[in-house]
């Protein structure tokens, strides 16, 4: 069951963070959230975003090297668990070691890089494809298509974040 697809036009790095801005307002712990994109589409940047409307401690900076980073809620919200799976060759195996099954429940966990990887964690999850504008002379512009997959995301309304 999925619900809608939202596409989104965001046309420069401030527009992305406050995109993650807008997002964090409709997450809550247990939620997967998928980020796709080529290096440089603004991952991190929306994902700096969700940190900031999580309201937890810590820059959100590219996890690339540590593969995860956890960041705990300043208040009672959820931490954010920030992952790039981009050096992870193998599936959910490799996966497994980053014991995410296990903070799932209690943590927003946003996966980079993570189609084909982590979709066996939950049957819920969001998927933020983003892509560079084509002809767009800035590179600043980006279409994103948000994507809600299972149960969770079929009640919420992502139409509320074009605004």
């Amino acid at each position: 069951m999925s619900s809608e697809s939202l596409q989104l036009v965001v046309n420069s790095p401030d527009e992305m963070r406050e995109l993650g801005l807008r997002l964090a307002k409709l997450l809550r712990a247990g939620d997967l959230v998928m980020l796709d994109g080529e290096l440089g589409a603004g991952k991190t940047t929306l994902t700096r975003g969700l940190g900031e409307g999580l309201g937890v401690r810590g820059a959100v900076t590219s996890p690339t090297f540590v593969i995860a980073r956890v960041h705990p809620s300043l208040g009672d919200g959820p931490p954010l668990v920030h992952v790039d799976a981009y050096r992870l060759g193998g599936g959910l195996d490799e996966m497994e070691d980053l014991d995410l099954d296990v903070s799932l429940p209690e943590s927003v966990i946003v996966v980079e890089w993570g189609e084909g990887k982590v979709e066996e964690l939950t049957d819920d999850r969001l998927r933020v494809g983003i892509q560079r504008a084509v002809g767009d002379t800035t590179d600043e512009v980006r279409h994103v298509t948000l994507t809600g997959v299972g149960g969770r995301w079929a009640e919420v309304e992502l139409g509320v974040l074009s605004g």
